[in-house]
């Protein structure tokens, strides 16, 4: 379900996605069909770790991510769940290939 909200999303993004939602910081980014598939990755890699597990990781990575490079925007892009959905957010079928738990591949980069 996309929601518009220019509160609920930080500051200088376009878009969250909390499980089961996906938050928009304007109407028009409904038809950003990159976004909109960036998002429903997350919405993927969120129901294969059971929600919260993947807030704990993404939290926990962003701030191993943020002391390695000392620079939020490159901390952010490298978190492994980052890192899946801007690499295939242009892939309009990734979702119908991608193998179940394949996020977990990306832990290892």
């Amino acid at each position: 379900m996309i929601v518009i909200s220019k509160y609920i999303v930080p500051k200088g993004y376009l878009g969250i996605t909390i499980f089961p939602f996906m938050f928009l910081t304007a109407k028009a980014l409904k038809e950003n069909i990159v976004l909109i598939n960036h998002e429903k990755i997350h919405l993927r890699q969120q129901l294969e770790l059971l929600i919260i597990p993947f807030f704990i990781i993404y939290v926990f990575e962003f701030l191993l991510r943020l002391i390695q490079y000392r620079n939020w925007h490159l901390a952010y892009r490298n978190i492994s769940f980052e890192r899946e959905a801007y690499k295939n957010e242009t892939n309009l079928d990734y979702l119908k290939m991608r193998p179940v738990f394949s996020a977990f591949k990306f832990f290892r980069k």
